[in-house]
């Protein structure tokens, strides 16, 4: 089981914890983590990634291990620690103003 931790914003929308816990089909990738996520908590859907482009949507921001993930390419493997379940993979709202 892959565990993600949401923002608030997700959160709230999803109707769940800081922490969800996901089935991952193949290997272990942000894309594939994501495509997860979407299937269980539909409503998440075009929160993250573009319905059209499946690209990340600008003000979102995926952390593993202490890493900025954001912009590798979607199908980059996940450290073994996620694909294990050892550490989350983070899903970060971005905070943008002046």
């Amino acid at each position: 089981m892959i565990r993600v931790v949401l923002p608030y914003h997700l959160r709230t929308l999803a109707q769940v914890g800081a922490e969800v816990t996901i089935a991952v089909e193949g290997p272990v990738t942000p894309h594939t983590v994501l495509s997860a996520l979407e299937a269980r908590y539909p409503m998440l859907c075009g929160t993250i990634r573009d319905h059209v482009t499946g690209k990340r949507r600008a003000f979102v921001r995926f952390f593993a291990c202490g890493q900025d993930l954001s912009h590798e390419p979607p199908d980059t493997p996940l450290p073994d620690a996620v694909a294990s379940g050892s550490e989350p993979f983070f899903i970060i709202g971005a905070i943008a103003g002046g």
